[in-house]
């Protein structure tokens, strides 16, 4: 059986914080599905295309990644998937503070799901989606913060 990961998030836009913890986990997984996924209840800076085109564009040349898009619960799509793990990144304990207890909920929904956190480098740990958002409304240059071939507009 291979080893399938689903890294769920709505890449409001895609940072190069996601895009670090994803390559880092590539030698551990036969697949990793980016799932990207909307939030009713959320407002977007991207619709929905934008945001998987962003995400397709980060790994164009990763043949063990592939782009998916989603909508209700994650535990719900990773069985769809086939998938047996779930890859988190933590910046830091407020993520994990955060992730734990959806995690705890997920292992209750679906006993063979299984989540895998991954640290990100400590030079990254700055750069969030929201951080990113603000900093394109207020047009600063943000190609630093993106991962290679993302273009925002």
């Amino acid at each position: 059986m291979s080893k399938i990961a689903v890294f769920p998030g709505s890449f409001d836009p895609i940072t190069i914080g996601h895009y670090a913890i994803i390559q880092k986990a590539i030698p551990l997984f036969d697949k990793i599905i980016v799932a990207v996924g909307t939030n009713t209840s959320k407002k977007y800076l991207f619709d929905a295309q934008k945001r998987l085109e962003m995400v397709e564009q980060s790994f164009l040349n990763s043949p063990s990644i592939e782009v998916k898009a989603f909508e209700g619960l994650t535990v719900d799509f990773c069985k769809q998937e086939n998938a047996q793990f779930l890859l988190r990144g933590l910046r830091n304990n407020i993520d994990f503070e955060y992730e734990k207890p959806i995690a705890e909920m997920n292992k209750k929904l679906e006993s063979n799901l299984e989540t895998v956190f991954m640290i990100t480098d400590s030079e990254l740990s700055c750069v969030s989606s929201s951080i990113v958002r603000e900093l394109i409304k207020n047009n600063a240059n943000v190609e630093q913060f993106l991962p290679p071939h993302v273009k925002i507009l």
